[in-house]
């Protein structure tokens, strides 16, 4: 038997137990996903009929709003619902080795012994979405493996953290009391795709003040076929997750009835939109073509714009594949 076919055999036996709910064989779905998304391609068509079974719930926000120890508290409040839970925590990579700082992993360590719960630290890798660029491969894994709930748990990056909407069907924003950082959040639209609006900490002394100020923010929101709450809690009491556990049923109720599919969709259009990105990044910088180094140095000299020259780029690819 070849390597090549051994590989499949691999994959094929790994995706049978992934089904399974093995956690042991999910891990290791994660770990070949995260490290070469291009590897995998037999075990994620293996998936591909199973999908679309979980509610995928997505937190971000600036840093410092306790989105950790939110969730930790998220994850307790659904099991006592019953409900299995699965978080990707994509933490911020070490400059020196690439991987994750495992901070998340730390806050939610209570959980580890828990086989209802699978916790998994994502690196970012320098991914400036707030999520891994493995993300929606995981969220996959996660939903082929018989989770209730997926957790996404963003880096809180900023403007890029909107791609977040693609992937979830209810998505939460976190803030907390006096950060200052409302205004910021409107600037980067995070606000614009929210679900959910948290003021955590709820016992400090500004958060009435910017429960307000959320509210007010929500006016400038077009009007939709969903009234966002704003909600307060304190994570380290658990105080108002009831409330929010709540309103998360509701969210995903009302988008499942527009087809189970739906939120799936958009996570296939991101790994689809990321894999485009990185096979033409791949071609450009490192192909020897002649028409690319023509519209290279075409935008260098100015002699045509930037979105003239992709246009053409994408059309060689595109001529390039058909005769290839």
């Amino acid at each position: 038997m070849s390597a090549v076919q051994d590989q499949a055999a691999e994959k094929s036996g790994l995706a049978v137990r992934l089904l399974a709910g093995q956690t042991a064989a999910l891990a290791r779905a994660i770990s070949i996903v995260d490290r070469d998304g291009q590897a995998v391609s037999a075990l994620l068509k293996a998936i591909e009929p199973h999908l679309g079974r979980a509610i995928v719930v997505g937190f971000t926000g600036p840093p410092g709003a306790g989105k950790s120890t939110l969730v930790n508290a998220f994850i307790a409040e659904m099991r006592g619902r019953g409900k299995t839970v699965a978080v990707a925590a994509v933490d911020p990579s070490s400059p020196i080795t690439g991987g994750a700082v495992l901070g998340d992993r730390i806050r939610m360590a209570e959980h580890t012994m828990d086989p209802g719960v699978f916790i998994r630290s994502l690196a970012s890798r320098g991914h400036l979405g707030g999520l891994s660029a493995s993300a929606a491969r995981v969220a996959d894994l996660m939903d082929a493996a018989g989770f209730d709930v997926i957790v996404l748990e963003t880096v809180g990056a900023g403007q890029s953290e909107v791609e977040m909407a693609e992937m979830a069907d209810v998505r939460i924003v976190v803030s907390a009391p006096g950060l200052g950082d409302d205004v910021q959040a409107i600037k980067a639209g995070i606000l614009e795709i929210a679900d959910i609006l948290v003021v955590n900490k709820s016992d400090l002394p500004l958060a009435k003040r910017t429960v307000g100020q959320l509210q007010a923010m929500l006016a400038l929101r077009a009007p939709g076929d969903w009234k966002v709450p704003v909600l307060t809690t304190n994570a380290v009491d658990r105080t108002g997750l009831c409330d929010l556990a709540d309103a998360v049923d509701r969210r995903a109720a009302a988008r499942k009835m527009k087809g189970p599919r739906n939120a799936l969709g958009g996570r296939t259009r991101r790994l689809l939109a990321q894999s485009v990105a990185k096979y033409a990044e791949h071609r450009v910088l490192n192909e020897a073509n002649a028409t690319i180094d023509a519209v290279v140095a075409d935008l260098q000299q100015a002699e045509i714009g930037l979105d003239d020259a992709i246009e053409k780029i994408l059309m060689q690819l595109c001529e390039s594949q058909k005769n290839g």
